[in-house]
C-alpha cells in the first residue's frame, strides 16, 4: 500500500430484525458511519458495496448499492458493487482500503444483507451459489434441501474430533461464549445465553453439528469511512490481505497462508493480536480457525475456550467479542464488515462489558465460497491503534 488508511467512522444494524428492507438497511448503516465520522455524504469520493444475494431475493440484480441508497445525498460519487458471498463486505472494504491508500477523497465501504423473505429453499440456493455450478449440482443431487456449507463444516468437524482431539463439549463451550458475548451485545441477532447441556441436545444439523453450533440466517447491514493516511487515535489498517484459491490447499490451510501473509504485511504476529473477529459459520469452526490461524496449535484451541482463556480479560487473544457468526449473526454481504465494526469499537474502547482492555491490535478474518474445498475468498485484515 502506497500510504496507510484509516477507519474514521463505523455503523451497524441491529441484527435481530425481520422487517427492514436492503435500502433501509443501508441507508441506516451509512448514515451512522458517516455521522460517526463527522463527513457529510455529499463530500464521499467513492462508495464500494458488499451484497450476495439482492438479486435472487430482493429482486435487484445489478446496480444494488446505486439504487439501496438513493436516501442519501452521494452527488455523482461513483458506487462499485461487490459480489463474494460471505466475503463481500471484505472484499469492498479491501477496495475501499486500496483506494484510500491512492489518496482518494473520503470513502464510504457498506456491506448489506437481506436473508429473510419467507422461503427457506430460496436463500439456501442463495447461499449455495457460492459454489461453482457443477459443484453444486452435484452436491444437490446427494443431499436433497440440507445446507451444502453445513455439510461441509459437519465434515471438517469430524476431522476436528478425530484427528486435533477436539470435543463436542469444547465446542458446546464456544457456543455458550459465543452466546454470552452475544447478550451483552446490544447489536446481534440472539441475545440469550445458553448452556452446555442446550447445546449439545439441540437438533442435530449434521452430525456432530447440533443447531446451536451453526450459524443462522439474518439480515442485517454495516459501513465504515476510510480516509488516507494515518489520524490521531483513530484505527488504522496495517494489513488488507484477500486471496482466492481454487482448490491448491485445504480450506484451512488457505487460512494459515493468508494470515501468515497478512501478519508479515501489517509487521506483527498472533502473540501481538488483542481481538480477533472470525469466520465461525459455526462454533467448531471457530475453534478450527484460531489454530489454523497461527493462535493455538492444533487441538490447543478447545482448552482455551473452556478455561475462559479467549473470553475478555481471559489473558489470551479475545475472540469473537461480537458474538461472531453464531451469536450476532451472519448477514453474507454484510458480514466481514460487522467484523470490523466490533474491532474499531474495540480498538477505541467502546465496547462495555464486552470491552478487552488496553486493546491496540485487532484482527478481522472473512471468507467466501468454496472451490474444491479451498477458500474462494480468504481476506484477513489488521488495525491498530495507539
Amino acid at each position: 500500500m502506497k500510504d496507510q488508511a484509516s477507519i474514521v467512522g463505523v455503523g451497524m444494524t441491529a441484527m435481530n430484525r425481520r422487517d427492514l428492507d436492503p435500502a433501509t438497511m443501508a441507508v441506516q448503516a451509512a448514515s451512522e458511519a458517516l455521522a460517526d465520522a463527522g463527513i457529510a455524504s455529499s463530500d464521499i469520493g467513492l462508495v464500494v458495496v458488499g451484497n450476495a444475494m439482492g438479486g435472487r431475493l430482493s429482486g435487484q440484480g445489478c446496480i444494488r448499492g446505486q439504487t439501496w441508497l438513493r436516501g442519501l445525498d452521494l452527488r455523482e460519487a461513483g458506487v462499485i458493487n461487490v459480489d463474494n458471498s460471505c466475503a463481500g463486505g471484505s472484499s469492498a472494504l479491501h477496495v475501499g482500503v486500496m483506494a484510500a491508500s491512492a489518496g482518494e477523497a473520503p470513502i464510504l465501504v457498506l456491506g448489506v444483507e437481506k436473508m429473510w423473505i419467507g422461503d427457506r429453499a430460496a436463500t439456501l440456493a442463495g447461499i449455495a451459489d457460492a459454489l461453482p455450478l457443477d459443484e453444486r449440482r452435484r452436491f444437490e443431487a446427494e443431499l436433497g434441501d440440507r445446507s451444502i456449507f453445513m455439510e461441509q463444516n459437519a465434515d471438517w468437524t469430524r476431522h476436528q474430533l478425530a484427528e486435533r482431539g477436539t470435543t463436542r463439549e469444547e465446542i458446546a463451550a464456544t457456543v455458550v461464549k459465543s452466546r454470552r458475548m452475544g447478550a451483552s451485545n446490544p447489536l446481534a441477532q440472539l441475545q440469550s445465553e445458553v448452556t452446555i447441556d442446550e447445546v449439545l441436545e439441540s437438533a442435530t444439523v449434521s452430525g456432530p453439528l447440533t443447531r446451536l453450533m451453526c450459524s443462522s440466517f439474518t439480515d442485517g447491514a454495516a459501513a465504515a469511512v476510510l480516509v488516507s493516511g494515518a489520524e490521531p487515535r483513530t484505527p488504522r489498517v496495517l494489513a488488507s490481505t484477500v486471496r482466492s484459491g481454487s482448490g491448491a490447499l485445504s480450506y484451512h490451510d488457505r487460512l494459515r497462508k493468508v494470515a501468515d501473509e497478512a501478519w508479515k504485511v501489517a509487521g506483527v504476529g498472533p502473540e501481538d493480536v488483542d481481538v480477533i473477529e472470525v469466520h465461525d459459520a459455526t462454533s467448531a469452526e471457530e475453534l478450527y480457525a484460531i489454530e489454523s490461524l497461527g493462535f493455538f496449535q492444533p487441538g490447543e484451541a478447545g482448552p482455551a475456550t473452556m478455561s475462559g482463556s479467549t473470553s475478555p480479560g481471559g489473558g489470551s487473544v479475545c475472540v469473537n467479542p461480537s458474538g461472531g457468526l453464531v451469536a450476532r449473526g451472519h448477514p453474507l454481504g454484510a458480514t466481514g464488515l460487522c467484523q470490523i465494526f466490533e474491532i474499531v469499537q474495540q480498538l477505541r474502547g467502546r465496547s462495555g462489558s464486552r470491552q478487552v482492555e488496553g486493546a491496540r491490535i485487532a484482527a478481522s478474518v472473512n471468507t467466501g465460497g468454496i472451490i474444491a474445498g479451498d477458500a474462494a475468498l480468504a481476506s484477513v485484515h489488521v488495525l491498530a491503534c495507539d
